[in-house]
């Protein structure tokens, strides 16, 4: 399955000069946040695909106006053709507003998910706005990746974790995937990018090792 995947900066390649070839076999989009909900919306009713999203620390007017036709899986599990994806939107909170979290909120967030994590046996694609802490991010204390990410990923082992957050016109090593030593791939969506999902790769575990993670994993 193809799938489209986008954070922090509008593609004028698929906003001001779209067409439908671009996008020939993509079947569902992935936002990673710091997104117009204009252009969601755009692409939602250009394309009539699915598009699932997780809101960036910039993404404030979410609140009160969400992307119309567009299914936010912030704090959720959801199921697409057989592909579970679990949404952690926001960055580190280096300012006052939403989607702005400590360390310690950013776990307590997982540790809420954890009956969904059992009820779906686990999950294939992990999507966040902030990376995992040393895979993707910067020094800085706003650009800081989550280390409960890499707990996350070390735990549960899903196929791909997407982020956004840390662009490729920062003066920073920009890299668009990169592996974790759990056998994840981590991909940066900054602008635009088309992974090709195997859907015979699914993340499987058996029962037993799954309540054991959830009831002694430090996640």
């Amino acid at each position: 399955m193809k799938i489209l995947v986008l954070a922090d900066e509008e593609s004028k390649s698929l906003w001001d000069y779209y067409t439908p070839d671009k996008l020939e076999g993509v079947e569902m989009i992935i936002a990673c946040g710091d997104l117009r909900a204009e252009y969601l919306e755009f692409l939602v009713t250009m394309t009539n695909l699915p598009l699932f999203y997780v809101p960036g620390n910039h993404d404030a007017k979410y609140e009160t106006n969400p992307p119309d036709g567009c299914i936010n899986i912030d704090g959720k599990i959801v199921e697409y053709k057989g592909i579970r994806m679990m949404g952690l939107g926001g960055s580190m909170n280096y300012k006052q507003g939403p989607y702005l979290y400590s360390e310690g909120q950013m776990r307590r967030r997982i540790l809420k998910l954890k009956h969904q994590i059992y009820r779906k046996s686990g999950f294939d694609i992990l999507v966040t706005h902030a990376p995992a802490a040393g895979y993707g991010d910067m020094e800085d204390y706003a650009h800081r990746g989550f280390v409960c990410f890499n707990n996350l990923i070390k735990h549960f082992h899903p196929i791909y974790m997407i982020h956004g957050h840390v662009h490729k016109t920062y003066k920073h090593k920009f890299k668009r995937i990169t592996e974790h030593p759990s056998g994840t791939k981590i991909v940066n969506a900054f602008d635009k990018y088309i992974i090709d999902y195997d859907e015979n790769t699914q993340n499987t575990m058996s029962e037993l090792e799954m309540v054991w993670k959830l009831m002694f994993a430090y996640i």
